[in-house]
């Protein structure tokens, strides 16, 4: 281990913990199974006046709180999964069922979005008939229980990809009961029929917009790439500034989950530095700056040759990602006699 006595080669390891991603999840729980309580007793309520009413934005609607009610379904399970402790081969434990749910919620989105499109351009070219009355009170009745539900969700830890998810299922289920509603009462007023067809549609562009984002987010942690708004090449670049560091490489920023950020690299300092110091130096920099409180550092004194070259030969012999080094070259290193 380099401890400051000043060999040519020392090497320093550190780990530094903190994940800062713990949650309430008991009160995460209530809340989302209050919401879903609420969801299935006007779903099953909506289908029937759907049916009745010959409304494509009802019966969207309703298929709609069909996927809010899996949603949080999966996300009750994702979170009672995750919660278990690493064990075999699972050294992070099961934090990504969380994330496995929200991609399920967003391709369902998107799934749902594309059909909906698909019948509401039907029924703009051949529009049924709709009982606007019945669209009206309904929409006004969904709205009061989306809000109550959106409520609900938004008081939970909205951090985690998981309950965004469901959160924005609900959310986009208010936005469509307000455009049902505004389309019923069109329908009602003027009997002009296609106002069905067109709120449908408007729901369809909700959903494929929450949709996408949900699955973009979640195939982010899926592909380890660093957190949205994290520049790993600005975070190479400030810890090769540190104090006695010649060079930083082999840089990995990643999502365990939502929220839980992890880091890992090689930092070479200058010889007879002091690796530990140097450790704790990089770990508080992403600490402080960046939130990152999961990390893991090899922590080596550089060679004299790439001390004198700059750019001497690599350290490892399979690098990954880009080398960052000071921006003026460190001082040659005096042969040792």
């Amino acid at each position: 281990m380099g401890d400051g006595s000043g060999g040519e080669q020392g090497h320093g390891h550190g780990h530094g913990h903190g994940h800062g991603h713990g949650v309430s999840a008991e009160a995460d729980r209530r809340y989302l199974t209050g919401a879903l309580v609420l969801i299935v007793g006007f779903m099953a309520v909506e289908v029937v006046i759907g049916f009745i009413a010959q409304s494509l934005a009802l019966i969207s609607d309703a298929g709609h709180m069909l996927t809010d009610a899996i949603a949080i379904v999966f996300a009750l399970v994702a979170m009672r999964i995750a919660q278990r402790p690493p064990q075999g081969g699972f050294t992070y434990g099961l934090k990504r069922a969380e994330i496995i749910s929200a991609q399920i919620n967003g391709i369902t989105l998107l799934l749902l979005s594309a059909y909906f499109v698909y019948e509401g351009i039907g029924r703009l070219i051949t529009p049924p008939e709709v009982e606007g009355a019945y669209v009206v009170f309904t929409g006004l009745t969904g709205i009061a229980v989306n809000v109550a539900a959106t409520w609900m969700l938004s008081r939970a830890n909205r951090s985690s990809l998981n309950v965004e998810g469901a959160f924005q299922h609900i959310l986009n289920d208010l936005y469509a009961f307000v455009a049902t509603t505004i389309a019923g009462l069109v329908i009602w007023l003027t009997g002009w029929g296609r106002a069905d067809a067109i709120a449908a549609l408007v729901v369809a562009a909700l959903m494929l917009k929450a949709g996408w984002g949900l699955v973009r987010d979640s195939g982010r942690v899926f592909m380890e790439a660093a957190p949205a708004g994290m520049n790993p090449a600005e975070i190479g670049k400030k810890t090769a500034e540190l104090e006695h560091v010649v060079e930083v490489h082999d840089l990995h920023i990643w999502e365990v989950t939502s929220g839980y950020a992890a880091l890992s690299a090689h930092i070479l300092v200058m010889p007879g530095a002091d690796c530990h110091a140097v450790r704790v130096a990089a770990e508080r920099l992403v600490h402080d700056q960046y939130g990152i409180g999961h990390t893991t550092l090899q922590v080596d004194h550089a060679t004299p040759e790439l001390l004198t070259i700059g750019q001497g030969d690599a350290h490892c012999a399979d690098p990954h990602g880009p080398t960052h080094r000071r921006d003026t070259p460190a001082a040659p290193h005096p042969k040792r006699r």
